[in-house]
């Protein structure tokens, strides 16, 4: 599926769901769950790729493969928990949401803690009498 066919079913499912929206607001919520999950699983094969590649130049530019993986998975964790909290705001619970982005922001600082570990050590070891 192109862009052309992903931004057109996007707008036939938008125009759909603002039809439905003051009559029946429980089906053009799932709707709209149903349109993201169509979206996100068209998307997966071109995520795969993109995933093939960096871990391409990663191994070319001789990368650890730990910090690799988790700078992988800390892009995981912000783009699924900004993809969940923007459908809960779809929702009208802002505040859920923003709980949401708040786990996944912890999620990320507790996944960064090794990383900013190694270069803090790497930083002392320039330092001489450190």
């Amino acid at each position: 599926m192109d862009i052309i066919q992903i931004v057109s079913l996007g707008l036939v499912a938008a125009l759909l769901i603002l039809l439905l929206k003051e009559h029946k607001s429980s089906v053009a919520f799932l709707l709209l769950l149903f349109t993201v999950i169509i979206l996100f699983l068209t998307i997966l094969d071109q995520v795969r790729h993109i995933f093939a590649l960096l871990s391409y130049m990663a191994g070319k530019a001789q990368v650890e493969p730990v910090y690799f993986k988790t700078i992988l998975k800390i892009i995981g964790i912000a783009y699924i928990a900004e993809f969940g909290a923007q459908l809960i705001r779809d929702a009208g619970l802002n505040s859920l949401a923003s709980k949401v982005e708040l786990a996944g922001k912890l999620f990320i600082l507790m996944l960064a803690i090794p990383i900013v570990t190694a270069v803090i050590e790497t930083i002392l070891n320039f330092i001489p009498g450190a």
